[in-house]
């Protein structure tokens, strides 16, 4: 099997990715209990003791809720940056020395056949950060948790196979919905999450050649909805000249169901 992933789960409630290959299997967050992450990796038929380890963008909860339980019961390294495992302290309880990895922002490692290249984010964490994944001339990039998307972010993840990219919320529905004002002004700000529409934009200036599929991430429970982030964003992709269903696939994601695996190419 060449490169192939699962989107876990995506969503205000928990996130988690795998990636790999026949070489490498790839955790990246585990935002979700230690039991729930198990389940959802037995959906994809991925054993948990095949892993090779976990990369961790950022400490909110929604995406290391099950770390700690997952490196401990699988004995599997965790990577972060310096910051990050700063403000996990207390959060994932102990984790071996031997078990902890740094993972340096705007850097790359190889993790057997598969090079992972590591990239800043506008978000409210201590230093996030997120992925690009390099295997045999094929890219995967994983882009959420960001406020905006920045052109260097674009230049990073530009022309990739398959794009796993927030459209977090609809803006009218979050101004109009029940979240306090100084909630709603966070989301929408720089250091917040991508709207639909935003996400759409973004996509136009990165999709390449290459460009097969896209997953609609980190959709908010109460400020959005799959079959309106998907048709906000296939409308702009389309005026755009980008044929959705054509020459790009556009899939949904679920903070409770795996997608099925994809291999890429």
């Amino acid at each position: 099997m060449t490169l192939h992933f699962s989107v876990l789960a995506s969503g205000s409630t928990g996130n988690a990715f795998y990636i790999g290959t026949d070489q490498q299997k790839i955790l990246v967050d585990a935002g979700l209990s230690g039991k729930q992450m198990e389940k959802l990796l037995a959906g994809v038929h991925i054993d948990p003791n095949e892993l090779n380890g976990i990369l961790v963008t950022h400490e909110h909860s929604d995406h290391i809720k099950g770390l700690g339980i997952m490196a401990r019961r699988y004995k599997l390294p965790i990577y972060a940056n310096e910051k990050t495992w700063q403000a996990m302290k207390g959060k994932i309880g102990d984790i071996h020395l031997d078990q902890k990895f740094i993972f340096s922002m705007e850097s790359a490692q190889t993790f057997g056949d598969i090079e992972v290249e590591s990239f800043g984010v506008s978000h409210d964490a201590a230093e996030p950060m997120f992925f690009v994944f390099h295997h045999e001339g094929k890219k995967v990039a994983l882009v959420t948790d960001t406020g905006y998307v920045s052109e260097r972010i674009k230049k990073t993840v530009e022309n990739a196979d398959a794009y796993i990219f927030e459209a977090n919320h609809d803006i009218e529905m979050l101004r109009m919905g029940r979240y306090p004002w100084n909630v709603k002004r966070r989301i929408l700000g720089d250091h917040g999450h991508v709207s639909n529409e935003d996400s759409a934009l973004a996509l136009t200036d990165i999709i390449g050649n290459n460009t097969e599929r896209i997953y609609l991430a980190h959709l908010s429970k109460d400020n959005n909805m799959k079959d309106l982030a998907r048709m906000s964003v296939s409308q702009i992709l389309n005026e755009r000249g980008f044929h959705v269903g054509q020459n790009i696939d556009l899939h949904d994601t679920d903070p409770e169901m795996p997608t099925p695996i994809y291999q890429v190419g």
